[in-house]
């Protein structure tokens, strides 16, 4: 009969353990609400559920895509994952303050027969076992501050990703709008190279034109015609990239707004020395660095502390009782434990080596990273300012090859220009609307760029762009 009790009593806690909540652990995480999935600021706070299932079914703003990458994206959910991992582990360096309780049950059912008489007797046994570090040097601590230093690494290191996750979707999102800016400029060229060649031919055809101005006309239309394709690969290529980004199949059917073409760059006259400084205070990746640099500074404190000796407290308390004797037997005891390690091989001071050589190898990321920020910056001010140059530099170059595109076509129908300097002003043209589009899409990637080496790309920059706008 006691042996079906017991079995009852290990199902029962079986059970019990495998609960969303009991007595043996919890789901309720005090350090869980320091991270998100999203971590703030980088969505719109106006909008319930940013990440519910998306409808790709009208063309999506800027913001629209940028949400759909931060919730989408496996690149983020990785990074929240492992915050999560670090914000456990700093429960388990919590745990070290408080007391351990164990409680072990045992009841045994023996049988003994002989050839003169059966005997049946039954051994209860019930031990609980309370524990608590009193003191150890300051290790819990250090753990402790070791936990709490990588769980900061871990959320920065999340801003950090969600930024460069950000940055990608405006460079796929606008490299979209280049690349379709740029098919149309192809379908427009086509045209051009089409009128062209039917001028060649029908002067060839009167006998005004030579057999050579048809045939360069024509290679010159059909030139075209395969930059088109190209072109138009080019975009599908790009819409499969925007769509990885956002965390869905390339083959999605998605569509995007269009952008504005003729944009007025912005006046660049900040202070590059401030914005680096800006940067080294403000970039996630470098606050990781300085996290991780405090966390292995605290390993250094925990490893020490765990070659000292450690004070503890332990008291139990043991119940027996014994059906063939018919007595009780009741034993408590409490104590004070040191734990002194006299020898350990030296490992502790291999130990404390490679933890204070783990630090210096923090330190010299960290000033290698600071490098690496300040370049950074550097390099995306001096993008932006050249962008903006360009843009003006361009636009100026595309109202004279248009120009001198009308003229030089309108002469040659008129017969007094020939055929090649009418191609020449065509392919000119050509190459300044593309030089345009490229020109705007370096402006649009520079700023974002800039943004994102300072530490500041956030959905309250995202929404200062005209294509933001949700619909």
């Amino acid at each position: 009969m006691w042996l079906k009790i017991f079995i009852l009593i290990i199902l029962n806690l079986q059970v019990t353990s495998h609960a969303a909540d009991s007595i043996f652990y919890t789901d309720k995480d005090r350090d869980q609400d320091q991270i998100r999935q999203i971590p703030q600021g980088y969505i719109d706070p106006s909008i319930n559920d940013p990440c519910q299932l998306k409808i790709y079914d009208k063309p999506l703003s800027l913001i629209e895509v940028a949400e759909a990458a931060l919730c989408q994206n496996p690149n983020t959910r990785e990074v929240y994952a492992n915050a999560k991992v670090q914000a456990a582990q700093v429960g388990v360096a919590r745990s070290l303050f408080f007391p351990s309780i164990t409680d072990t049950v045992a009841i045994t059912e023996n049988d003994r027969r002989t050839p003169a008489s059966q005997n049946n007797f039954m051994n209860k046994q019930n031990r609980i076992v309370a524990s608590y570090l009193l003191y150890d040097f300051g290790g819990r601590d250090a753990n402790l501050e070791n936990a709490n230093q990588l769980l900061k690494a871990a959320s920065a290191t999340q801003d950090a990703m969600v930024q460069r996750v950000l940055l990608n979707a405006v460079n796929a999102f606008y490299q979209v709008h280049a690349n379709k800016a740029i098919f149309r400029a192809s379908i427009e060229s086509e045209r051009l190279y089409a009128e062209s060649f039917k001028a060649a031919e029908a002067k060839y055809i009167t006998g005004i034109a030579t057999p050579a101005d048809k045939l360069q006309a024509q290679t010159s239309f059909a030139n075209a015609t395969l930059t088109k394709l190209k072109n138009d690969g080019v975009l599908k290529i790009a819409y499969g990239n925007l769509a990885v980004v956002m965390g869905i199949s390339p083959g999605t059917n998605i569509e995007i707004i269009d952008n504005q073409q003729n944009v007025i760059p912005e006046l660049v006259d900040q202070d590059i020395q401030a914005l680096i400084e800006q940067a080294r205070l403000q970039r996630p990746d470098l606050i990781a660095t300085e996290s991780e640099l405090k966390a292995s500074l605290a390993k250094i404190d925990a490893v020490k502390a765990d070659a000292k000796p450690k004070v503890k407290i332990d008291a139990s308390n043991q119940f027996d009782s014994d059906t063939i004797f018919g007595g009780n037997i009741n034993f408590s005891q409490i104590g004070v434990s040191v734990t002194i390690p006299f020898f350990e091989g030296y490992k502790p001071s291999y130990l404390i080596r490679s933890a204070e050589a783990t630090a210096e190898l923090k330190a010299s990321k960290r000033d290698q990273l600071k490098l690496q920020v300040s370049l950074d910056v550097w390099t995306a001010y001096q993008n932006l300012k050249t962008a903006n140059e360009s843009i003006t530099a361009s636009k100026i170059l595309l109202d004279s090859a248009e120009e001198s595109s009308r003229v030089a076509l309108g002469r040659y129908k008129e017969g007094v220009g020939n055929i090649i300097d009418t191609l020449n002003a065509q392919n000119a043209l050509a190459s300044a609307k593309q030089q345009k589009i490229q020109s705007i899409l370096n402006w649009n990637i520079a700023r974002t760029t800039l943004a994102q080496s300072i530490g500041v790309l956030d959905n309250a920059m995202i929404q200062k762009l005209p294509e933001a706008k949700r619909n």
